[in-house]
């Protein structure tokens, strides 16, 4: 299975370069150096319950900023024929790419989350939210919008508590989170989580919501 590559200059003309001092080499370095602090080494479970009640096999569902991807070898090893993945890092893509061999392949796309275009219907958010320059929240919602189809929904978690101001992961909290989202969803969940894992009880917010 082949990463694709993006060698257009998008991401160089991007509109919000100036504001991302967090580029690919950033992190590919983190990933490298093995300084992945967030990283569980599993499919949150959170994210795995959700999962595990759909029924469309075929639901076309993107994974940003997906990290080592636990997620997305879980969609395919439980079936699902239509998933994607976007990252701005090759390390974590090469790594879904191993451990997918032999299986139906995820769609792999190394570009800047902001330059990728398409339509799904369901977007797995684990906290790439909360890895993202804080100046882009508002960008960030706008996008997601964009990318869901009619009827779509961003399904995920984020982190609930205040963590660093000046790297990623960044923190927040519900109430600065949901007047984002109210104004391009449908709110369905926006509530701490009751299934996270112990070292992250009370530190992560489920939410699901529907496209206006």
């Amino acid at each position: 299975m082949n990463v694709v590559e993006n060698h257009s200059n998008a991401y160089c003309s991007s509109i919000f370069d100036h504001k991302m001092k967090w580029d690919a080499n950033y992190w590919n370095e983190r990933y490298d150096s093995g300084r992945t602090g967030w990283d569980i080494g599993h499919v949150a479970t959170p994210l795995k319950m959700y999962i595990d009640q759909l029924r469309d096999k075929e639901v076309r569902i993107l994974l940003p900023g997906a990290g080592n991807g636990y997620e997305a070898v879980y969609l395919i090893e439980s079936g699902f024929s239509n998933v994607t993945v976007v990252d701005i890092a090759r390390r974590p893509l090469d790594r879904i790419a191993a451990q997918c061999t032999g299986l139906s392949a995820p769609t792999l796309l190394e570009i800047d989350f902001f330059d990728h275009f398409g339509e799904y219907d369901l977007i797995l958010e684990q906290t790439f939210f909360c890895a993202l320059d804080p100046t882009l929240r508002k960008a960030y919602v706008s996008k997601m919008h964009e990318l869901l189809a009619v009827g779509g929904r961003l399904v995920g978690v984020l982190f609930n508590i205040p963590l660093n101001h000046d790297r990623p992961p960044f923190g927040g909290n519900l109430e600065t989170y949901l007047p984002l989202f109210e104004t391009k969803f449908t709110i369905h969940t926006f509530e701490p989580c009751n299934n996270s894992i112990p070292p992250r009880q009370g530190s992560e917010l489920f939410i699901n919501c529907l496209k206006k």
